[in-house]
């Protein structure tokens, strides 16, 4: 190996912040392993999922159009491994392909640009966003409210309510952070407006039988964040969770054991059920109990939407 020669290949969406997730990979990995960065190579790649902004993920093919891309790098040896929010990789992943990290995780709340809380937001305002989850709670909160389609990355989102597409709009509070942009929106507490599973969360996913790079890869893994991310992933699961299904968690730690508060919802926000258990960080038996306990209490105008995994 020559001294050009990188060390391994990170494949990564080009976007802004997705572009910002792969940087911060590279400087964890060089700082643990004392590498320079030209031994990281950052291989971007447009998505499938920014291609089309004109219409929601979920007629579009789902949260594999994040991932497709990279994942045909990683098999065919393109790349070693690959950048993700975890937030928007599929609940079901090949069994050739491996979460080897997960970065210490970011704050996990939302950030509402546009008012200072959801309590003053304007009767009767337009919100932009094209999560189920975003809508379903605003509805649920502020029914007089009407949810316009909002794709895009940060900046398109914020350029467009510039443009007045809408009054307000949601977006994650550790990509605002990202990208510098933090002082733009106001934190939604997330003990009150649950977040989305696994939001904040930056994963690493190589292939199952790369045995090198998952050493490589298990220098920068936080586990106390990836014990998180993995019981909100099982959750996810056990509920059938896809694009179209309002799901809300939070996960909180105490040592080795997790407590996982749920709020699933009806899109249109009128209905409203949560739970809350906690349990062993190593075995998620209880984890998929709570699954099975919350699809069972499942109202008519929620059910269609759960039990129908993404893969």
């Amino acid at each position: 190996m020559n001294d050009e020669t990188p060390i391994i290949r990170l494949g990564t969406r080009n976007s802004p912040l997705a572009m910002a997730q792969a940087y911060e990979t590279r400087r964890r990995l060089c700082g643990a392993h004392g590498w320079d960065e030209s031994k990281v190579e950052l291989v971007p790649v447009v998505a499938s999922g920014d291609k089309v902004l004109d219409r929601p993920l979920a007629e579009i093919g789902g949260k594999a159009l994040w991932t497709k891309e990279l994942d045909h790098w990683l098999h065919d040896g393109t790349i070693d491994a690959s950048v993700h929010s975890m937030k928007d990789v599929e609940t079901l992943r090949p069994g050739t392909l491996t979460i080897a990290a997960v970065m210490p995780r970011a704050d996990t709340a939302d950030s509402l640009v546009g008012a200072k809380s959801v309590a003053d937001i304007p009767e009767g305002a337009t919100v932009g966003t094209s999560a189920p989850r975003r809508a379903a709670q605003l509805l649920h909160a502020r029914p007089d409210c009407k949810v316009v389609s909002f794709r895009g990355n940060v900046a398109t989102r914020l350029a467009k309510l510039e443009k007045g597409e809408a009054d307000c709009t949601l977006l994650a509070s550790a990509g605002l952070d990202r990208l510098g942009e933090d002082s733009v929106g106001a934190r939604l507490d997330p003990e009150i407006w649950l977040p989305a599973p696994a939001q904040g969360a930056i994963g690493i996913e190589c292939r199952t039988d790369d045995a090198q790079t998952q050493e490589f890869l298990a220098a920068i893994d936080h586990a106390p964040s990836h014990r998180a991310v993995m019981a909100e992933r099982t959750l996810l699961k056990a509920l059938g969770g896809n694009c179209h299904s309002p799901i809300a968690m939070l996960t909180t730690a105490q040592d080795d054991v997790l407590a996982l508060r749920c709020a699933l919802f009806s899109p249109d926000g009128r209905e409203r059920i949560e739970a809350t258990h906690s349990g062993s960080a190593e075995d998620l038996a209880w984890v998929a109990a709570m699954g099975r306990e919350l699809i069972a209490r499942l109202t008519p105008g929620m059910a269609p939407h759960f039990g129908q995994h993404e893969v």
